[in-house]
């Protein structure tokens, strides 16, 4: 069993994500996979679960309270730690980033990668829009 907190869950999509304790990628939560009532479920909440690999990536299963948890952060968690950006300001920070590191990329390339960058940002909800 793997322990996390949540990062995001959205009670209307059925879905968010969890931050492994050990580190590494978010793991994607779906209310399916949840044996916990989706009301104890917010941002902060620390959570047990099984991770599998799904059609995008991490994938978590048998989602359960962690032990001693009771739904309710005993830290309030502080979503101003995490930036959401428009979706131009997104696009902005990315160009600059790809100019920065590969400054040899042409206009097309730069384009491509932006593109599929701005898509992956809007499926995970890191930006707004």
């Amino acid at each position: 069993m793997t322990t996390g907190r949540v990062v995001r869950f959205d009670s209307a999509r059925g879905y968010g994500f969890i931050a492994p304790e050990g580190g590494g990628d978010d793991v994607f939560l779906h209310v399916n996979d949840m044996q916990v009532p989706e009301a104890l479920v917010s941002p902060g909440v620390m959570l047990t679960f099984e991770i599998e690999e799904g059609d995008r990536g991490p994938k978590a299963a048998g989602v359960r309270l962690a032990p001693g948890e009771t739904g309710k952060p005993a830290v309030p968690y502080d979503d101003s730690l995490c930036d959401v950006l428009s979706a131009e300001e997104f696009t902005q920070e990315v160009t600059e980033a790809l100019l920065k590191a590969a400054p040899s990329l042409t206009g097309e390339q730069i384009l491509q990668v932006r593109g599929g960058l701005a898509q992956l940002a809007k499926s995970h909800g890191w930006t707004e829009g």
